[in-house]
C-alpha cells in the first residue's frame, strides 16, 4: 500500500500539535506500508519528504487573506502527486482540499485527519480576514466529500458531525495522538532552567503553547494573580497571532507583574530538549485552552511526570483524568465571537485554586505526575496510532 501524506508542518518546520502528529505517525506508518509525505515548504531532510510546495508568486502578499490563497496554490499543486498513491492522507484544512482534488482526479481514496475544525475557531477571522471564509470553505467542501474522516479524539468526532452534518457518522473514526514516551520523559538535567532563567529551587507552574485566542494564555495570567507568589509562573509562548491578541496578552502579563507574580516569560520555540526539560521541573503544568481538539502538549507533560490542570474542553477530559493524573476545570463557553469564557473571573480562580492546591501538596502532584506516565505509556503509544490509522486506509480500498 502506497499512502500519500499532505501536511502544512513537517520537521523542522513544525509549530504545533499537528505537525509533531505527522512527524511521528509518518515515521511509524513507514514500519507498515509505503509511505511518501508531501509538506509545505522547502526542503525537509527526511529521506520520507518526496515534495516540498511553495505559494504561487502571484499570490505572495503581506495582506492577512493572501494566506488562505496561498495554501490553495499549493494544495493544487499537490493533487497531481497526491493522485498516484494508494490512499491520499491529508492534515488540516491547510492540505485536505489537495486529497479532495487528487480523490476528483483519480478517484483515490481521500482521508482526512482533522486536528481542529474552523467553525470553532473563529477568532481565526483576526489572523485571516476574509481568508477565513475561505479556509472555512477548503475544510468542509473536503471533508464532506472525504472518504474518512480522522478525529483525534471523541469529543473531536462529536464536533465533527455537530458542525458537517453531511459527514456520515460512520465515516468517522477516531483514533488519539499519540507521543513517544523515550523522547518526552522525566529529565534528571536542569540545564535549560538556568538557561531561560528558571529557578530551580522554587516550585514553578508551567505553560507551553502559542499566543493564539485558542489557547486561553490571557486567563491563565489572570489566574497567576490568585497563585501562591511562593511559586514561579513560566510562559513558553510562541508568536502571537495578531497584534490585537499580543497587545491583551501584554497587558495581562504587565498586571500580573505589577501583582507581584514571580513571571519568567520566554518569547520563543524552544528546542524539544529544553521543553522536555522545564515541564519534567515543572511542580504544575496549565492548560487553560479554550478549545482543544485533543490538547497534545497535555500528554507530553504527563509523560514527563509532571501534574495537569486543564480546561474541561474538547479531547482533554479523554487525556487528563481528572484527580487521577490532574484537575480538569469546568469551562462555560460565553456568546461571544472568540469562543471566550462566559464568566472569566470565575475561570480564572478555578484555575488558581486547583494550582494551589497541588503548590501546596508536593506529594499530591508527585503522584498525578507518576499517574499520568503511566497512563503515557499504556495507551498513547505512536505504534497503536499508526496500526489504527492502517485500518481506516483499509477500510476506504475495499
Amino acid at each position: 500500500m502506497r499512502v500519500a501524506l499532505a501536511t502544512r508542518e513537517f520537521p523542522p518546520e513544525v509549530y504545533g500539535g499537528a505537525g509533531v502528529h505527522v512527524e511521528h505517525l509518518a515515521a511509524e506508518l513507514a514500519r507498515l506500508v509505503d509511505v511518501e509525505v508531501h509538506a509545505f515548504g522547502g526542503p525537509r531532510p527526511s529521506p520520507l519528504v518526496v515534495g516540498t510546495y511553495r505559494p504561487w508568486d502571484a499570490l505572495v502578499s503581506d495582506a492577512r487573506e493572501s494566506g488562505a490563497l496561498q495554501a490553495m496554490s499549493v494544495d493544487l499543486a499537490m493533487a497531481g502527486r497526491l493522485a498516484l498513491a494508494d490512499v491520499a492522507h491529508t492534515h488540516t484544512w491547510y492540505a485536505n482540499l489537495a486529497g479532495h482534488l487528487a480523490h476528483l482526479i483519480s478517484g483515490v481514496p481521500h482521508v482526512a485527519t482533522s486536528h481542529s475544525l474552523e467553525p470553532l475557531r473563529p477568532w481565526k477571522v483576526e489572523q485571516l480576514g476574509g481568508g477565513y471564509r475561505v479556509s472555512s470553505w477548503c475544510e468542509r467542501v473536503s471533508l464532506e466529500a472525504a472518504d474518512a474522516v480522522i478525529a483525534v479524539s471523541a469529543g473531536m468526532r462529536d464536533d465533527v458531525l455537530r458542525a458537517y452534518p453531511a459527514v456520515s457518522p460512520e465515516r468517522v473514526h477516531v483514533v488519539h495522538n499519540g507521543i513517544d514516551p523515550d523522547v518526552y520523559r522525566p529529565a534528571e538535567t536542569a540545564g535549560a532552567l538556568a538557561r531561560w532563567g528558571v529557578d530551580p529551587a522554587a516550585p514553578s507552574v508551567m505553560f507551553v503553547g502559542r499566543v493564539t485566542r485558542q489557547k486561553g494564555l490571557v486567563h491563565l495570567l489572570d489566574a497567576a494573580r490568585s497563585i501562591d507568589r511562593a511559586a514561579q509562573v513560566v510562559v513558553c509562548a510562541g508568536a502571537p497571532d495578531t497584534a490585537d491578541i499580543a497587545a491583551e496578552v501584554r497587558v495581562a502579563a504587565d498586571r500580573a507583574r505589577a501583582d507581584g507574580v514571580r513571571l519568567v516569560w520566554i518569547d520563543e520555540m524552544l528546542p524539544r530538549g529544553d521543553v522536555v526539560e522545564l515541564l519534567s521541573h515543572a511542580t504544575v503544568f496549565v492548560c487553560p485552552s479554550v478549545y482543544e481538539p485533543f490538547g497534545l502538549i497535555n500528554l507530553e507533560a504527563m509523560a514527563c511526570a509532571t501534574a495537569v490542570v486543564a480546561t474541561a474542553v474538547g479531547g482533554i477530559p479523554e487525556v487528563v483524568v481528572d484527580g487521577a493524573t490532574g484537575f480538569l476545570v469546568p469551562f462555560d463557553r460565553g456568546n461571544d465571537a472568540f469562543g471566550s469564557p462566559r464568566d472569566p473571573a470565575r475561570l480564572a480562580r478555578d484555575l488558581a485554586e486547583k494550582v494551589n492546591v497541588l503548590l501546596a501538596d508536593p506529594e499530591l502532584a508527585a503522584r498525578f505526575g507518576a499517574a499520568g506516565r503511566r497512563r503515557v505509556v499504556e495507551r498513547f503509544s505512536w505504534q497503536a496510532v499508526a496500526a489504527r490509522t492502517v485500518e481506516v486506509y483499509r477500510s476506504v480500498m475495499r
